[in-house]
């Protein structure tokens, strides 16, 4: 039986470690590339061939949604699974939106990723129950849309740091940004939103259920 060939890209080695050797314990797939940026998945898939690329959203340079919409771009028939810290309710419909076919947190179990990378890479979507309401409720374009939804995949990135607590200097040193880039964000996120600071921001996110 051939193997399912897995791409891994996550900017933390020990989160690729554990991707890995979670996937070696099964006997139908095995790592076969690895990278930690954006630039470094698109060489590889130049490279070699994939039947599934595993993606953190959250890397240096550009945002995972933003290397996803590039690489369907280029490989449209790659399934992309999301793997992330981040909850469901934050940026799985938009990582739909964006080409991925799957979307796990960090916290799932091992076996929900073998059955997500094993759905994913013979074709088909692999959703939660929960959120496969949520994206039949969004995608079909009966629900209301909320004032973030008009944020690119870039601030809305920005805003959930920023809504979590975190300083212009952090967000920047994360995302390999300037300060002053970082700050333009902001000042364009406040004003898509219609708010006036930080302070109403991190109201926003919390009465939308962005951060906890």
């Amino acid at each position: 039986m051939k193997r399912i060939r897995v791409l891994v890209a996550d900017d933390h080695p020990v989160v690729r470690e554990g991707l890995k050797k979670i996937i070696a314990a099964d006997g139908e797939m095995e790592v076969v590339g690895e990278a930690e940026n954006g630039t470094e998945v698109l060489k590889l898939l130049q490279e070699k061939k994939f039947d599934c690329l595993i993606l953190d959203i959250s890397m240096p340079g550009e945002s995972g949604l933003v290397i996803t919409k590039e690489i369907k771009s280029l490989f449209p028939h790659l399934p992309i699974l999301i793997v992330t810290m981040y909850p469901e309710e934050q940026f799985a419909i938009r990582a739909f939106r964006a080409g991925a076919s799957g979307y796990l947190t960090k916290t799932s179990a091992p076996t929900e990723l073998i059955t997500a990378i094993r759905k994913v890479s013979s074709g088909g979507r692999y959703v939660s129950s929960s959120l496969a309401e949520r994206l039949t409720y969004y995608l079909s374009g009966e629900g209301k849309k909320l004032p973030h939804e008009s944020l690119t995949d870039r601030e809305y990135q920005i805003m959930l740091k920023i809504a979590a607590g975190k300083t212009t200097a952090e967000i920047a040193e994360e995302l390999s940004l300037s300060v002053k880039t970082i700050s333009a964000y902001r000042t364009s996120i406040l004003e898509k939103l219609h708010l006036k600071n930080t302070v109403e921001l991190t109201r926003y996110a919390i009465e939308n259920g962005l951060i906890g």
